[in-house]
């Protein structure tokens, strides 16, 4: 394949295992050429996906394509960024079929037909799952014995993550705020609908599962569920594992409680005073109330509420009953906004929230196709001719501590200024000669650096292995962010200090010149993970924290026992690949 250094007019398939949909448009501006739309293959349409492609591609036309993008359901644990197809990435997929076997084999159907279609332009997959692939391990993690999930790779993956993604970041934009600021909780509500925890950015929590069937209800899927009540179900019906599973995914949900799967069906037969139609939506808006609720607490409160898709966009009614009696969080429903609200490509979000509502309320258009294109678009550029790579030096950052000027009154009497020992990489950053003793519940720490100059708050930074010895219970944080984290005491020759919070872990980072972060590919904040490649301790660090500033030099920083465990020694230097959010850093020696 030839490299392609621009790529605006993308190609969008969404395959199902019936149905293709299929756009073309600009990745740049959003607008759609055109639309395609194939329904029955396999049962009176088109007798496949090649010949269901063969339609899209005629009636589309492919002048101008410069890639395709394919939505795909499942990327599992690995495939966690837009992926340029090769037959190795199809070979991945094929192995993953068994997490979502209704879905991914129309998905692999539909992209192997394009291919061959389309042989000359590059193939791009955009998987539903890979927006929650940042679920911290408490999130994701089922309560079975170990070895069967290990062994059979259970977790929760969560779906929808392209509109989740997508909203989240429109919400931000309306409220002219870095959505790596905000706490959001974004409701995709369709015929399958989900729930997510976006937290400054990333995914903590959602509402689906390693399938599609957990969490809200939905269409035809029944949601959360006792499994003891499955188990009987299946013994008093004589249900077996098929019975089970088109009950659960098919006859249930709002189509088992009302009667109807489609919400604008229920909402008109409760208007006329239908009582199944009516317990329906009010089950269904239950349900999702009672998820904001649980996520506004994992994620200690909330910023927003953002609703979408079919039923999140067009149903006044669903909206206002999910925001009932949310006053405790700050968010207040304007009535009056909520009816009137319309969403649609041109008009994408409408705000629904009372003027003096703390957390802000908003209706947002999914765009999932205009998502695709250009995460089709990102994906391909790294096609390009590779510039030459930068080589990072790698930093061993040993426990140390930071003063503000009345602690280095207090510690080495009044008067005392800061004597710099040596310059640090990071300018206008140096090494104290003074030392103080750290204090903890259990142990001490003599001799410990102060770093200059002096902050605005004190800081102690150690390692995991420091906090046994102290005997205290540091958090991992950002340089800065101590509000909250350990306390102890220092010990000086002029005197002692006792800080109520200050003691953190610092977490991982890159330092990183504007320059290097567009050589790299990656902005302020951007979380990546990196590959140590040592002599027989290769290791991939995640949770990489990307900090970018023109006051900077290029420079990543690990503590002692993360060095230790990759065998890093000092002067250790490294190449950084980024590929969409993942950076791979591989060992070299000091020249």
């Amino acid at each position: 394949m030839s490299l392609v250094l621009e790529a605006n007019m993308i190609l969008v398939l969404n395959c199902g295992s019936s149905s293709l949909k299929a756009c073309r448009i600009d990745s740049v501006t959003g607008v759609r050429q055109g639309a395609s739309r194939v329904e029955r293959i396999g049962d009176g349409g088109p007798a496949d996906h090649q010949e269901a492609i063969a339609q899209v591609l005629e009636a589309l036309g492919t002048d101008g394509v410069t890639a395709v993008g394919h939505r795909v359901v499942h990327g599992g644990p690995d495939l966690v960024h837009p992926t340029v197809i090769d037959d190795a990435v199809l070979h991945a997929l094929d192995t993953l079929v068994p997490l979502a076997p209704l879905h991914l084999p129309a998905n692999l159907a539909g992209l192997r037909a394009a291919r061959g279609a389309l042989p000359d332009v590059p193939h791009v997959a955009v998987f539903d799952t890979a927006f929650h692939h940042t679920l911290p391990r408490r999130a994701r993690a089922y309560a079975l014995p170990a070895e069967l999930t290990e062994r059979h790779g259970l977790r929760r993956y969560g779906f929808h993550g392209t509109s989740h993604a997508w909203v989240a970041a429109r919400c931000a934009d309306a409220m002219h705020t870095d959505l790596r600021q905000l706490r959001v909780i974004t409701c995709h509500l369709g015929n399958g609908a989900s729930v997510a925890a976006v937290e400054f950015g990333r995914s903590i929590e959602t509402s689906m599962g390693m399938t599609p069937v957990e969490g809200l209800v939905m269409g035809t899927r029944v949601g959360d569920v006792d499994a003891g009540l499955l188990l009987e179900l299946g013994r008093k019906e004589g249900l077996d594992l098929n019975g089970l599973d088109a009950l659960i995914n098919k006859q249930s949900g709002l189509l088992g409680l009302g009667g109807a799967s489609d919400m604008r069906d229920l909402e008109a037969r409760a208007a006329e005073g239908d009582d199944a139609a009516r317990m329906a939506i009010q089950v269904f808006a239950h349900r999702l109330r009672k998820y904001i609720g649980a996520y506004a607490a994992v994620m200690g409160g909330v910023d927003a509420i953002v609703f979408t898709g079919g039923i999140g966009q067009n149903s006044a009614t669903v909206r206002h009953r999910a925001a009932q009696r949310l006053e405790f969080l700050g968010a207040v429903l304007d009535e009056d906004r909520n009816r009137d609200a319309q969403v649609d490509h041109d008009h994408p979000v409408a705000g629904i929230h009372a003027p003096h509502s703390r957390c802000q309320l908003w209706v947002v258009q999914t765009d999932e196709e205009r998502a695709i294109a250009e995460q089709t678009v990102s994906a391909v550029a790294h096609l390009r001719a590779p510039e030459p790579q930068r080589t990072i030096p790698v930093a061993i950052s040993a426990r140390h501590l930071h003063l503000t000027e009345e602690a280095v009154v207090t510690l080495f009497g009044e008067g005392h200024k800061l004597t710099p020992r040596n310059p640090l990489s990071q300018p206008g950053q140096f090494a104290c000669e003074e030392r103080v003793a750290v204090v903890g519940p259990r142990g001490r720490i003599e001799r410990v650096r102060v770093l200059g100059p002096v902050r605005r708050a004190c800081q102690v930074e150690v390692s995991r292995t420091d906090e046994f010895k102290l005997g205290l219970d540091a958090p991992i944080r950002r340089s800065g962010d101590v509000k909250g984290s350990a306390g102890v005491t220092l010990e000086g020759p002029a005197g002692s200090l006792t800080l109520e919070e200050g003691v953190i872990q610092a977490q991982r980072h890159i330092h990183m010149t504007p320059d290097d972060a567009e050589h790299f590919g990656v902005k302020d904040r951007d979380t990546v993970e990196v590959r140590i490649d040592s002599a027989g301790r290769d290791l991939i660090f995640g949770d990489v924290t990307v900090r970018v500033s023109p006051k900077y030099a290029l420079e990543m920083h690990i503590d002692t026992d993360e060095a230790n465990a990759a065998q890093i020694e000092k002067g250790a230097k490294g190449m950084l690949e980024a590929t969409g959010r993942i950076a791979h850093l591989v060992r070299r020696p000091q020249i």
